[in-house]
């Protein structure tokens, strides 16, 4: 039973009669309880709504377009409050970051409605038999952390003593065909080496439901203090992942025509190798999970580039982090050679907000922004990575605005997303 906040007008649900206050009981005979359900039921072209309106239980049919919107509002998206994470994964970032910052990046959810709606990934501790069922009914997708497939090493990793006997779930949806993909948090000396070989194997069992499997490097700040000791990634170690999980891919392309396991473009960078072609992708399944990120940013631009033409003068800058720095500072130095008037000044961040260990652009702060580019010649604009700021917002992790950095730095500043031909529409000064 979830209160309706709000009719929009002239929508079906107000030609029904359906005003706002009401209790949406059920749709078609089916109780709502949360955003999952309303969508599933309300496709249907002929609803019957029964609602709580005026002290009375009162029935409503509407006639609709498949698809087309009832006109219902309600308090908050989901309907009701987001399911926190009941784990303690010995690897969370969030456990790693230090007091003081916006009350919302502590927030840990788990929530497998986000996995569908958002492609947020769940650990399955927070789910029930009947939230199986449902996804199962309804042929929802979802993306899945697994981390391992040993029960007990999953329990240790997770902290829960439910993370292990969870997995069925992910056995219960794969035999019912729904589209699966996974992700990897790879931690050295725990769920590496021959454990990574076992859960690789596993997963292999579930093609091909099973989508994607993307392999992601454990992060590691500098706020450790009283966690679970863990190990950072070296090159040999980041190599010896790569070449395990090629193996698997191997085998997977022979036998189902994908490779499946992806390594994260981070594993990559921490090894010193080569970023592979386009192709060895497919059709980026984890792309947002930093899987391929860096290659289709490369072959965009570089398509950008034989497309491009320039004749003025224009010197511009970038910042980013110490780990993609030597990749686009080689795009940037292709756009120079092409075009003579312009200059392009790159310049890599080190993270000392959360560690020198911590290489990656998204987590950037304003400060260490500040810090290190004050006095430096910055050009006409300043370009940074949308990954640096909160989602449709110009504000950093350190809750620094743009507009903050942009007085403190003398320059224009314009965020760029991960898209070659918008990096080099950028670069060039183009709108």
């Amino acid at each position: 039973m979830v209160t309706i906040t709000g009719v929009v007008p002239h929508s079906p649900a107000a030609r029904a009669g359906i005003r706002a206050g009401s209790r949406l009981l059920s749709m078609n005979g089916h109780a709502v309880r949360d955003v999952l359900d309303y969508m599933f039921y309300a496709a249907e072209t002929m609803l019957i709504l029964v609602a709580e309106q005026d002290g009375r239980k009162q029935t409503f049919r509407i006639r609709k377009d498949e698809y087309d919107d009832v006109g219902l509002e309600f308090e908050s998206f989901l309907m009701d409050s987001k399911q926190r994470c009941r784990n303690k994964c010995v690897f969370c970032f969030i456990d790693q970051m230090p007091p003081g910052m916006r009350e919302t990046l502590y927030f840990k959810d788990d929530d497998a409605r986000l996995s569908f709606l958002q492609g947020n990934y769940v650990t399955l501790t927070n789910m029930t038999q009947e939230d199986v069922d449902r996804i199962i009914r309804m042929k929802l997708n979802i993306n899945v952390s697994v981390h391992t497939t040993d029960p007990e090493l999953r329990c240790r990793m997770m902290q829960n003593r439910f993370a292990g006997q969870v997995l069925d779930y992910l056995w219960q949806m794969a035999e019912a065909g729904i589209q699966l993909n996974c992700q990897i948090v790879l931690c050295p000396g725990l769920n590496d080496g021959e454990q990574l070989r076992r859960t690789l194997t596993d997963l292999g069992k579930m093609l091909p439901h099973l989508t994607s499997v993307a392999v992601v490097p454990v992060g590691l700040s500098k706020f450790r203090e009283g966690l679970y000791p863990l190990t950072p990634f070296t090159a040999e170690t980041a190599a010896a992942a790569i070449d395990l999980i090629e193996t698997f891919q191997a085998a997977f392309l022979e036998r189902f025509g994908t490779r499946a396991v992806f390594p994260s473009d981070e594993l990559f960078l921490l090894a010193g190798r080569e970023l592979p072609d386009g192709a060895y992708y497919e059709d980026y399944p984890q792309f947002e999970n930093g899987v391929g990120m860096l290659r289709s940013l490369a072959d965009e631009f570089e398509d950008a580039l034989t497309e491009a033409t320039f004749s003025g003068k224009r010197t511009v800058s970038l910042a980013t982090g110490m780990a993609v720095f030597p990749f686009l500072n080689d795009l940037l130095r292709q756009a120079e050679q092409q075009f003579p008037g312009l200059t392009c000044q790159i310049y890599g961040i080190r993270n000392d907000f959360f560690g020198e260990s911590i290489t990656v652009t998204g987590l950037l702060t304003g400060q260490d922004l500040i810090a290190q580019l004050q006095g430096k010649p910055l050009g006409d604009c300043l370009l940074l990575s949308e990954s640096m700021f909160r989602r449709d917002s110009d504000v950093f992790l350190d809750d620094v605005t743009i507009p903050e950095a942009e007085q403190a730095l003398h320059v224009k500043i314009q965020t760029v997303p991960n898209d070659g031909y918008a990096l080099l529409a950028a670069v060039l000064g183009e709108e």
